[in-house]
């Protein structure tokens, strides 16, 4: 793509350059070459890309005074966002490549235009898959799936039967999605568990996408629903019947207990822990190691815009900090006291002597 044919998708605008100028692809600024891009959000990094071999420099207006006269410029308000945006239009999406011979494909499957299924692939009966769709070596696809267009199912992957995935799905290698939930119900008499019924479904929206070896389960008696947009890391785990808001992310190692729903444009950072029939409100950001007990609501209501939340229970950051000096305080206290005590017990034995 040219210069020009960016800033058209894109938006920005060209401070000084060459419209017809064709890029290929994005770089850093040590190493970029004239048929890359490079961005920078402050005046150090500023200098340097100017100073690179990038065909074309990302930046904010007025974060540096002048312009080399051989550079393509553009300015924007958000580089990073422009940046990224671009390296998706620029990278080249793989041919398609058809149905390896040793994948298996049941019966009564349809296939979209432009399909790819990699080698010992496994697709049951009944599965749909949209134009444009990989699903790589070795991944799993249960018995009336549905998958939509222009996703990319990584290798070994595990999508249980009955599963909905929507348009431009990412689901990274192991990523095990619709799996039963864990659900059971105690014999008081003998003590034994007896699973509930796991027969809901699972249904993952547009534009979701799924870190490796992350798990989603699949709903009770009703559904599990990942909302467009969503972003999980690796290594996340989400419980039967959640909800997952539009455009939140969540990050390695947290786990969503059953029944709990997390807000649109919520952000729950590496470790945080959520309790059955929580809820996480929208917008809603959670420091790592942070936790919501069972049946408890977390809000931003009343907190400043981008108040980050820890702890458990959550809370902010201020209040921790407090409560831990507080914490502290007491502690020396209470040493100062014991040592006192124990000087008056050492004074008493050796009067005693």
């Amino acid at each position: 793509m040219t210069v020009g044919e960016l800033i058209g998708v894109l938006g920005g605008r060209l401070a000084q350059g060459d419209r017809e100028w064709p890029l290929d692809g994005v770089s850093s600024h040590p190493f970029a070459s004239p048929s890359e891009i490079v961005f920078a959000e402050e005046a150090n990094g500023a200098n340097a890309a100017l100073n690179s071999y990038a065909g074309l420099i990302v930046l904010r207006g007025g974060v540096v005074n002048s312009y080399r006269a051989d550079k393509n410029i553009v300015e924007t308000d958000h580089p990073r966002l422009w940046f990224a945006r671009a390296a998706k239009l620029l990278k080249p999406a793989p041919p398609a490549t058809g149905v390896h011979p040793s994948a298996v494909v049941g019966e009564f499957v349809q296939l979209g235009a432009n399909v790819s299924v990699g080698p010992c692939a496994v697709l049951g009966n009944y599965v749909h898959v949209g134009a444009g769709t990989r699903i790589e070596a070795g991944a799993v696809i249960g018995e009336g799936v549905r998958i939509g267009e222009s996703c990319r199912i990584y290798p070994r992957a595990v999508i249980y039967a009955g599963t909905t995935i929507g348009n431009s799905v990412v689901v990274h290698a192991g990523a095990v999605l619709g799996s039963d939930g864990f659900g059971y119900v105690r014999d008081p008499e003998t003590g034994a568990n007896t699973q509930f019924p796991q027969q809901g479904t699972l249904v993952i929206e547009d534009d979701v996408e799924i870190g490796a070896n992350t798990t989603i389960d699949r709903g009770a008696l009703a559904e599990t629903r990942i909302h467009r947009g969503a972003k999980f890391d690796n290594l996340v785990h989400v419980g039967h019947n959640c909800k997952i808001g539009e455009n939140a992310i969540l990050v390695a190692l947290t786990g969503v207990s059953g029944s709990s729903t997390i807000g649109s444009g919520a952000v729950l950072a590496g470790q945080v822990g959520i309790g059955d029939h929580a809820h996480v409100g929208d917008g809603v950001i959670l420091g790592g190691q942070s936790g919501v007990f069972s049946g408890k609501t977390v809000t931003n209501e009343g907190l400043a815009p981008g108040t980050v939340l820890y702890g458990t229970p959550a809370r902010p950051l201020k209040q921790v900090l407090r409560e831990q000096a507080v914490l502290a305080r007491l502690a020396r206290s209470r040493e100062r006291g014991n040592k006192g005590t124990k000087e008056q017990e050492n004074r008493k034995q050796e009067n005693r002597e």
